[in-house]
């Protein structure tokens, strides 16, 4: 093929602390990443440091200068850019030629080639203005051209940011939110009563799960962190800023996609993921020896799963809780338990199972908690091994769902003529209820296989299900589940789970 005819481009790269802090190319290419023509000095100058020559600050060299040599110096600059530097040459002569011009009110005079103080702030290059066009571009395509794909990829430079302790990540952020914020769809949707698209509302989510990795972030200092909370109260005071829960009060839900089933499907979704090697890595300056940044990242995972929150309003923030806590597990299950982290899951299960009101597992939660099914099912399987009964007490435990269970009688129960009526409580607007169910489902049907053959733990899980499953399709789906693992080819059947199974089929 032919190729296109050679072109030279004028290249200019400051840098300071091993950082580019500027760039311009003669190429006149706009984009948010550095043209080609930057990349390939930058490479230069990484791969053969000794071809290019280092200079002192040009403010050293011209120091070094009699009177003659800067005159000369000055001369010649100027006849060889003359057409370019002449202007502000002879503006800046007679500005030095006056006494009380700002000029020489100022001690010294600016070195681009000096570099910055120790103690200024420096970071990558980046086009601000480059970046906010693409974004509002990008918008205003609609989901269309592959502008999702491409708003995506731009996220995922802001994350390779973070990683990179690159302060341009923040900024980056800041100037696309900018841009979702100035969104008119925004207001067309509010006016309308319309709901944003499915689509649209992910990237809303990774603008706030990109945001919460920032502020968390504990190399930052207490000075930006309140900069950036101001800045997002000032977003969050925004009539049209969307809430995270989706619903304005006048939307439908639209109950058309239904979640998938079990932790194992998303991926009592994300495409082909490749099977990760995780390895202890030792984690200084903390304070209990053999903590490694796996044992540390297992155990905040487990402490956030097992938080007791309350279930949000809206349809797309319920579904978004089951997807972020599937997504979760389905991370900690790519992770092989070795005994370090067999005793984490233990301590945080006895911890959970004690804990007060911030645990989802603990003796009293709120009516509207959000269930601990998924999580209890996951710690169950993963626990079964090493410690059964904590094993048991934990999936016993989870599998309570309060949102459906009645009030307490109402009425002076201690005088006799009043009469104690059970009023079932308001349903609150459970959207994906039936998910919660089948998952609570799940759960007994994990517990009656593990059980089989142990008539004790069997009649403790039957009592269970009794009391805290509501659904007669349910109860009649492990009344088949049980009477299967019953009567299983390879061995005598198990009487005990016959019982199980006719009890929970008569009911």
């Amino acid at each position: 093929m032919q190729s296109e005819p050679e072109t030279v481009c004028n290249v200019a790269i400051s840098f300071d602390r091993c950082k580019i802090t500027s760039v311009t190319c003669s190429c006149g290419n706009k984009d948010i990443f550095y043209c080609a023509h930057v990349v390939a000095l930058s490479l230069y100058r990484i791969r053969k440091p000794d071809q290019v020559k280092l200079h002192l600050p040009i403010s050293e060299t011209l120091f070094q200068m009699n009177r003659d040599q800067l005159q000369k110096f000055v001369q010649y600059l100027i006849t060889v850019h003359h057409t370019e530097v002449l202007p502000t040459a002879q503006k800046l002569a007679d500005e030095i030629l006056s006494q009380n011009s700002e000029i020489n009110q100022v001690h010294g005079a600016p070195d681009p080639t000096a570099g910055a103080s120790i103690d200024d702030e420096n970071c990558w290059h980046l086009d601000e203005e480059q970046v906010q066009e693409q974004v509002k571009l990008f918008l205003s395509q609609g989901g269309y051209h592959g502008s999702g794909k491409q708003l995506n990829l731009l996220f995922a430079k802001v994350r390779e940011m973070l990683k990179m302790r690159d302060s341009n990540g923040a900024r980056m952020l800041t100037l696309i939110t900018e841009q979702f914020m100035a969104d008119p769809r925004l207001s067309l949707w509010r006016q309308q009563g319309t709901a944003m698209t499915d689509k649209y509302r992910q990237l809303w989510d990774e603008l706030g799960a990109l945001w919460m990795c920032i502020v968390l972030n504990p190399h930052c200092k207490l000075e930006q962190k309140a900069s950036w909370l101001k800045q997002l109260k000032k977003w969050n005071s925004v009539d049209v800023c969307p809430w995270e829960d989706g619903n304005h009060g006048n939307e439908l839900p639209n109950l058309t996609n239904a979640l998938p089933q079990g932790a194992n499907a998303n991926q009592e979704n994300m495409g082909q993921c490749k099977s990760l090697e995780y390895q202890h890595l030792p984690a200084h300056k903390f304070l209990e020896e053999g903590e490694s940044y796996l044992t540390l990242a297992v155990e905040v995972a487990l402490i956030g799963l097992g938080q007791q929150r309350i279930m949000p309003d809206g349809l797309y923030a319920q579904e978004k809780v089951c997807r972020n806590e599937e997504q979760l597990i389905s991370k900690l299950q790519e992770i092989e338990l070795d005994d370090t982290l067999v005793k984490i899951f233990r301590k945080q299960a006895v911890f959970l199972l004690e804990a007060g009101p911030y645990s989802g597992l603990g003796e009293v939660i709120h009516r509207e908690s959000v269930p601990m099914h998924t999580f209890a099912k996951y710690l169950f399987t993963s626990l079964l091994p090493h410690d059964a009964e904590l094993a048991y007490k934990t999936a016993l435990r989870a599998m309570r769902l309060l949102v459906l269970e009645s009030t307490a009688p109402s009425g002076d129960i201690s005088r006799p003529h009043h009469i104690a009526s059970v009023v079932p409580n308001r349903y609150p607007r459970w959207f994906t209820l039936s998910h919660i169910e089948s998952q609570q489902c799940e759960l007994a049907s994990t517990m009656l296989t593990a059980a089989k053959g142990d008539v004790r733990r069997l009649e403790t899980v039957l009592e269970s299900i009794q009391k805290n499953i509501h659904s007669s399709s349910h109860i009649f789906k492990l009344a088949q589940d049980a009477f299967k693992i019953a009567t299983l080819m390879d061995s005598l059947p198990d009487i005990t789970l016959l019982k199980v199974s006719l009890e929970l089929g008569l009911q």
